[in-house]
C-alpha cells in the first residue's frame, strides 16, 4: 500500500500536470464536452427566466400565501445541494416520466439531457428570481405612481414601465448567472451526461493519465468564463456611463 502511494507521488512531476499526449486520440471528448456544457448552461438559464420572473412577482405580492409559496420554493432550492436536487429529479420525477433515448447532434441523449436541464433550470430560477426582485425594487417607486396616474392598471404599469427598466438593470447579473451555470453544469457528470468534466474523467480513466485531462478541463473552463466575465464587466461599465449622462 505504501509503495503504491509512493509510486503515485513519484509520478506527480511538474511535467505530469501538462501531459497532454492523449489529445490526438481523445480531442473529440473535449470538443463535444464543451458543446454539451454550453448547451446545458444556455438552455437552463433561458428556461429559468420565466419561472424566475413569476417567482419574483409572487415574492412582491401582498397576498401572504402567494408570497410564502414563492419564498418556500426559493429557500428549498437555495438551501439544498444541486447534486441532491439533480438526483431526486433524475431518479424520482424522470423515473415516472420516461424520456425516450433519442440522440440530437449525434451525442446529446435526450433521456439524460432533459432531466439535467430541468434540474439546473429549477435551481437557477431560485437565484434568478432574487435577481429579478432586486431589479424591480431598484426602479424608483415614482415610476409606478406616474404610470398609474396616467390610467394604467397595476399589471400594465409593471409590464410596460417597471419591468423594462428592471431588465436593463439586471442584464449584467443575468449574464453572470450564465457564466456560473457553465461551472455548475459540471455536476451533471455524476449522472453520466457527456459534458466537459465527464470527458475529462473518461479520458483519465482510459489513459491512466490522472492529472492532464483535468488540467485541460480547467484551462477550457477558464478560457470560457474569464473572457465572458470581463466582457460582462465592460458592458456593465458602459451601461453605468450611459445612465450618468
Amino acid at each position: 500500500m505504501f509503495e503504491a502511494i509512493a509510486a503515485w507521488y513519484a509520478g506527480l512531476s511538474p511535467a505530469s500536470f501538462f501531459n497532454f499526449k492523449f489529445l490526438p486520440k481523445y480531442a473529440l471528448y473535449f470538443v463535444q464536452g464543451v458543446e454539451y456544457t454550453l448547451l446545458l448552461a444556455v438552455v437552463s438559464v433561458l428556461l429559468a427566466i420565466l419561472p424566475a420572473l413569476l417567482l419574483a412577482l409572487m415574492r412582491l405580492s401582498k397576498n401572504r400565501l402567494v408570497k410564502s409559496l414563492s419564498g418556500a420554493y426559493i429557500a428549498v432550492f437555495r438551501s439544498t445541494p444541486l447534486l441532491v436536487q439533480l438526483s431526486i429529479i433524475f431518479f424520482g420525477l424522470f423515473n415516472v416520466i420516461r424520456i425516450p433515448s433519442i440522440k440530437v447532434f449525434g451525442f446529446v441523449d435526450l433521456s439524460y439531457f432533459i432531466p439535467g436541464v430541468v434540474a439546473l433550470a429549477l435551481n437557477s430560477s431560485a437565484y434568478v428570481a432574487e435577481i429579478f426582485r432586486a431589479g424591480i425594487l431598484a426602479v424608483d417607486g415614482g415610476q409606478m405612481e406616474a404610470a398609474r396616474s396616467l390610467g394604467l392598471s397595476k399589471w400594465k404599469a409593471m409590464k410596460l414601465v417597471v419591468l423594462p427598466q428592471a431588465v436593463k438593470n439586471i442584464l449584467p447579473t443575468l449574464a453572470n448567472e450564465m457564466v456560473t451555470m457553465v461551472k455548475e453544469s459540471s455536476i451533471c457528470m455524476a449522472l453520466g451526461m457527456q459534458e466537459l468534466m465527464w470527458g475529462a474523467k473518461t479520458v483519465a480513466s482510459s489513459t491512466y493519465i490522472s492529472i492532464g485531462p483535468y488540467i485541460l478541463a480547467a484551462i477550457i473552463y477558464f478560457c470560457i468564463n474569464f473572457p465572458a466575465s470581463k466582457a460582462i464587466e465592460a458592458v456593465e461599465r458602459r451601461m453605468r456611463r450611459g445612465d450618468q449622462r
